[in-house]
Order: C-alpha cells, then structure tokens, then sequence
C-alpha cells in the first residue's frame, strides 16, 4: 500500500560496532506496507495498567474510544493487541539502539561524526523497539476527513530529539526537530501507517507533547493532546512514569533560527541499514512514502485543526 503523507514544517552496542550507512533505493514494487498495526481485524479495545515497552512494533494515532477522540498507542506486542494511554505507557530506547553519527554529512544534524545516538530506525530490527504512526482506528478511517494533524508541542529531555524519514538514496527527510520553533506539524493521509527513524542525542527521560486533530465529514472538529514518554539509556524506564509533562507552551527552544525549508519530492522511501562490524546490513523499510510539500487547505467555513472549536466528544 502506498502510503502520503505531508510535511508541511521541519524545523548499544559499545564501540563503533553498529554503524549507520546510506542504502541504495528501495524498489517501489516491493515497497509494501506491512501488517503490524492494521486494523483488519476487530477494532482492539484499550488495555489496563502501566507498562514499559522495549522491543517490538507500536504505533501511536488518534482513534475514538467509546466515540471520543483521542491519541494513543497500540501495543502490537501483545496478543490480541491493545490500545493504551499515553499516560500508562513507557517507550523504552534500550542500549541496543545506541549508535553514531556517520560521516556522512547529511546527518550532521543528529551531531558531530562519532557521538553517540540512540535511533529506532525506520526499518525494523530485532531487540529495538519499533514505533510508527498510524490513522488506521476503522472509525478514524471511515469518518475522517482526508486528514489527520500530528503536532509536536512541546519537548523535555537531557539532549535533542529528531524525527526523520529516509528518502532516495537514503537521504534524511526531517519531520521534527526539537531544536527549532515549536509548534511544528506534519499531516496524516487518512487510513496510513508510516514508520520514522526517531533519534535521541543522550541518555535519559524524554518527554514528548503531541497533539492530534482533524475534521469528520460531519463537520465537527476533534483534537487531543498527549505526552508520550521515551526512557532512553541504561537507566531504570519505570522513572519516566514520574516525569512531569511540558508545559502548554513548551520549552524554550535550544537553537534559534530559520524554520527548515519544506522538501518537495515524490519518491520511494528506503531503509537504514544496520551493520556489526563487516556483517550485511538488517531490515528492510515496508512502506514506500511520498512526501509533498504544501499548506493545509481550509474548506471555506471549515474550522482548521490549527484553531479547532472544542465540540461534543472532543479531548482536551
């Protein structure tokens, strides 16, 4: 299934062990998405208790539990799957994921050759946790309107945080940059389900404000707004349930500047590729993405999701 989705702002192992590298491109014949997170199946229901979750697919998204509207993430590692609250769910970065910056300088903004990152890649991998995004609850899909607004708010954490895609020839398409102005938005086609490579720049709590909207072919408006919780390092997760969310406004920006200029392109997206030591490369993405650049539309009379009007069965 080809998958569209708009940017519309950007903003382990020891040693030398796991190394990043370019990857040539995926054929977008066998660029397919996989099934982990669709919703072909019964509709899951939300699942009780806190929990850490260190290796194996999620996705966070809006769905409507019990008709009202709001973020949270699907647990694919337990069977039958579940959803949860944001609030009760740690995302753990374990040691597996750590890595460094190549030398190649299209990443130069996760730092300087040789620091130490910790990255769930886009592409799957053992023993790493493996989050994407989806808008693929059946009532979001059928009631949607050609859209779903993900937002990030706000952000907390003892290093940087940044979402990023592969494109062609694996060059990094960034989607958000915790270091620039936030807010900073990107658009979710309706009925998608992309992965992303998140990158975390040191060890310890991280704190992610996100906020959710879209419009239903009725004409109402939803929105919610979650903290998503990522324990990265070797530090005990269950200490990110104690961490206190940002606040409404976010914290000051570490780097001022102009916003990154939105990409313009239509291209297959291709993995990262993993080695240890000479050993061939891991994974493989599952889904081809097609970035474009572009402006929300507003229907006239329309309410955007950038200023939605709280209506019945909205999340605040």
């Amino acid at each position: 299934m080809t998958i569209s989705t708009m940017i519309r702002t950007t903003a382990g192992t020891t040693g030398a062990a796991l190394l990043l590298a370019l990857a040539t491109v995926l054929p977008a014949a066998a660029a397919t998405s996989p099934p982990p997170g669709a919703e072909s199946d019964a509709a899951p229901g939300t699942g009780k208790g806190r929990t850490v979750i260190g290796t194996g697919h999620v996705d966070m998204g809006p769905r409507f539990d019990h008709g009202r509207w709001t973020v949270q993430i699907r647990d694919d590692t337990v069977s039958p799957a579940v959803w949860r609250d944001t609030a009760d769910v740690v995302l753990q970065v374990n040691g597996a994921a750590r890595t460094e910056v190549p030398e190649d300088k299209q990443f130069g903004f996760l730092g300087d050759p040789g620091d130490p990152v910790w990255l769930l890649p886009q592409a799957q991998r053992d023993g790493v946790l493996w989050p994407g995004w989806n808008s693929q609850d059946p009532e979001v899909a059928g009631t949607v309107d050609r859209e779903v607004t993900w937002q990030l708010t706000g952000v907390e954490g003892p290093g940087d945080f940044v979402l990023f895609l592969n494109g062609s020839f694996g060059t990094p398409r960034i989607v958000f940059d915790a270091r620039r102005k936030l807010p900073q938005e990107t658009g979710i086609e309706v009925n998608s389900h992309v992965h992303g490579n998140w990158a975390f720049t040191a060890p310890g709590t991280y704190l992610l404000d996100v906020r959710m909207s879209a419009r239903t072919k009725d004409g109402r408006s939803h929105h919610s707004e979650r903290t998503l919780r990522f324990s990265v390092g070797p530090q005990d997760p269950r200490r990110a349930f104690a961490a206190e969310p940002p606040t409404e406004a976010g914290p000051t920006p570490k780097a001022e500047g102009a916003p990154v200029e939105p990409v313009r392109t239509d291209e297959s997206a291709a993995p990262l590729w993993w080695g240890l030591g000479a050993a061939a490369a891991v994974g493989a993405l599952a889904a081809a993405l097609v970035l474009r650049r572009g402006r929300h539309r507003e229907r006239p009379g329309a309410t955007g999701p950038g200023n939605a009007v709280p209506q019945e069965g909205d999340d605040r």
